[in-house]
């Protein structure tokens, strides 16, 4: 089950493509709170300092699609990752 999906398709000019990719980029280099604006909306993400990404282009029926793909944990996954887990007690030296 997915916490939140949130998916926008429209056609753009060159030039808003653009436009969208060089917004992300700002936010991104903004710190860890990145707004981006959506059409009447904001999205609102929380980023660490490192994120996973994957680059995919397929050319299939005479069209090109390029996806740029960006992953990382949620806050409170990250914070559960950092978490020592508890050791079991040791046996006592006989």
């Amino acid at each position: 089950m997915e916490d939140l999906k949130f998916e926008q398709k429209r056609t753009l000019s060159r030039a808003e493509a653009a436009a969208l990719v060089k917004a992300l980029a700002t936010a991104l280099e903004g710190g860890e709170k990145v707004e981006l604006e959506l059409g009447p909306g904001v999205l609102t993400m929380q980023v660490p300092d490192t994120v996973r990404s994957e680059v995919e282009v397929e050319v299939e029926d005479g069209e090109i699609e390029l996806e740029i793909e960006l992953s990382w944990a949620t806050a409170s996954a990250r914070a559960t990752a950092s978490q020592p887990e508890p050791s079991e007690p040791s046996e006592p030296d006989e």
